[in-house]
């Protein structure tokens, strides 16, 4: 077999290595902005897909297929963001005879829309947020189910991601620019539609990984928290999520499952709960499914031992999983940190820029680097800031913590700017360490960091 990758970045380099390590051909794609990117180098061989702009290359789904059937590659892992939860994609590569490394277009459709998955969740007994689905999408009637649920709420975008299309909404007064805000990012997406959620003011954010055969098995893969967050985007996740003992871990684990097989749910892929502290089973509520691999799915891999993307190409491919629960292992724990080309001090603005150097910590035990830039390449505005994604292991949090706050006082780069001093601060915070955190914490604490960072030894 041959897989296409169909994505750029660390994630693209990360799947090429899974690809070697098992035996299989892999092709990477690349736009004219990607031609000499780490990814290309980290694949076997490598097709151009188009332009720099994402509608014209990456997000192209004619030219993904046309690169697959000139490559001669029969599979397509599509990696994360980009075509990753798009079922008109899935059944692209179906209708030419390509198999598409995640779930069926039918159960990404399911979950992609945050109304519907809603509704399928609750079906399933998996308890939801207080909310409204938006069946009535007139500003009036929006603001009358907020009004019915009590400020404050959330405005979500019913088909957005990656943080996008959401606007808290403290009062009445300040609905209408929210919602207006909110459909602006949603239509990005195509869909300008929201829906309205209650807002848990002080959240934690927690999500269960999954993998579902083809033959009935599914399985969790514990827990991850997710909680450090800038603009509803994720920077910092570990496994297992401090604060969860066993039996809530398996009480969340077993709801997951169960929307899982709800949906004939096959592959990798998230379950995300937003829960207030303390954690206990009636404060965790469901909040959507990503129907992909995670960013963050390394923490993951860390504790367990299990190459997701191997089991994701396994599932694929046909074959079922031959563990069961209780052989899926804790063992430790992990901490991740995504690394971006952006100034904390300045709002997290992007940084693009030429990457005359660059300098990441060595892998080793206990210490994982997954990157996807090199020295001398140009961090294009095209594409998301996030350069590389630095993840510690030990065998408590404490350490885990320290072991990644140092490997990010070990980055520098030339070029451009980086927050890994920012995330160390973070890391080291007292919130951090006592597990004190919130969803909000980065931004209420970010010029506190920004100080704390520049105090730190060069």
């Amino acid at each position: 077999m041959t897989i296409l990758i169909a994505n750029r970045g660390e994630i693209a380099a990360r799947i090429a290595r899974s690809c070697a390590r098992l035996g299989i051909p892999s092709v990477a794609v690349y736009s004219d902005a990607d031609a000499n990117a780490l990814h290309v180098a980290a694949a076997d061989s490598a097709q151009r897909i188009g332009p720099p702009h994402p509608r014209e290359s990456y997000l192209c789904i004619p030219a993904i297929i046309a690169a697959a059937e000139r490559s001669g590659a029969r599979y397509v892992h599509p990696g994360y963001g980009f075509l990753s939860e798009n079922a008109d994609f899935a059944e692209a590569c179906a209708e030419a005879g390509l198999t598409f490394i995640g779930p069926s277009p039918a159960a990404i459709r399911a979950m992609g829309g945050k109304a519907e998955a809603r509704l399928l969740a609750e079906a399933a007994g998996v308890p939801c947020l207080p909310g409204d689905p938006g069946h009535d999408q007139s500003e009036e009637a929006l603001l009358a189910a907020a009004t019915h649920i009590g400020f404050p709420v959330m405005v979500k975008a019913i088909g957005g991601g990656g943080g996008r299309g959401m606007r808290r909404v403290p009062d009445a007064g300040a609905f209408g620019a929210a919602l207006a805000a909110a459909r602006r990012e949603a239509a990005i997406f195509g869909d300008d539609r929201v829906l309205i959620e209650k807002l848990v003011e002080s959240a934690r954010h927690i999500e269960v990984q999954i993998l579902a055969d083809g033959h009935g098995n599914v399985l969790h893969l514990h827990e991850r928290d997710c909680t450090l967050q800038r603009r509803h985007q994720k920077l910092v996740e570990e496994c297992p999520a401090p604060g969860m003992d066993a039996e809530l871990r398996a009480k969340l684990g077993r709801r997951a499952c169960a929307l899982a097989r709800a949906v004939g749910y096959v592959g990798a892929g998230t379950v995300e709960f937003i829960a207030e502290a303390p954690l206990s089973a009636d404060r965790i509520w469901f909040m959507e499914m990503n129907t992909r691999l995670q960013v963050e799915h390394p923490v993951t891999e860390m504790v367990t031992g299990l190459d997701l993307v191997e089991w994701q190409i396994r599932i694929a491919r046909g074959e079922a999983l031959p563990f069961a629960q209780s052989d899926i292992r804790l063992d430790g724990h992990a901490v991740e940190a995504r690394l971006c080309a952006e100034d904390p001090a300045r709002q997290f603005l992007p940084s693009p820029g030429h990457l005359t150097a660059l300098s990441l910590p060595a892998e080793e035990r206990g210490l994982r680097v997954d990157a996807g830039v090199r020295a001398g390449d140009i961090v294009t505005p095209y594409y998301d800031s996030m350069l590389a994604k630095i993840i510690a292991h030990a065998p408590t949090r404490a350490l885990a913590l320290q072991r990644l706050a140092d490997a990010l006082d070990a980055c520098r780069t030339e070029g451009v700017r980086l927050n890994a001093s920012f995330l160390a601060a973070a890391l080291r915070s007292e919130e951090m360490r006592e597990a004190r955190m919130n969803t909000g914490f980065l931004e209420s604490a970010r010029k506190r960091l920004v100080e704390s960072a520049l105090k730190e030894p060069a």
